[in-house]
């Protein structure tokens, strides 16, 4: 399973503007596989190996298997008994981190969310032209 996610699966950091934040910005930590509809019960043997956690939802003729923040605790715990082997395990720790701070409410300070802007800059893609306007000199860590 831990080769598949390897091969399949994304670690990201989502920031979108919120009005409802003292810092005016929102934090979501997800994992997720995208796969063709044709593999939809490989993702509902993933999802029950991993306890039931996630939802799988489709569309059109994709299937997206999500775990989000409060259910990550689950994927946290086989990827440390089956690591990750490729690029994607220096995602997974960045984005450990990132949970760590969200687990300490930091997520909902300013210096919290600038520590995490920074983490996602060196995280997939880095930062969308969005939060580059917004967070101008983030140094990616």
């Amino acid at each position: 399973m831990t080769g598949f996610m390897d091969g399949e699966s994304s670690f990201y950091i989502s920031i979108h503007k919120s009005n409802n934040l003292k810092t005016g910005w929102s934090v979501k930590a997800v994992f997720e596989i995208h796969l063709h509809i044709k593999d939809k019960a490989l993702l509902e043997m993933i999802q029950a190996s991993l306890g039931g956690v996630g939802n799988i939802t489709t569309r059109d003729n994709q299937v997206s298997f999500k775990v989000y923040y409060k259910d990550l605790a689950v994927l946290i715990d086989h990827l440390g008994n089956y690591p990750l082997i490729t690029k994607k395990r220096s995602d997974f720790e960045l984005f450990k981190r990132v949970l760590q701070l969200m687990n300490r409410q930091e997520h909902l300070t300013s210096e919290g969310l600038r520590e995490i802007v920074s983490i996602k800059a060196s995280m997939n893609k880095g930062l969308s032209e969005d939060l580059q306007i917004a967070f101008p000199n983030v140094i990616p860590v």
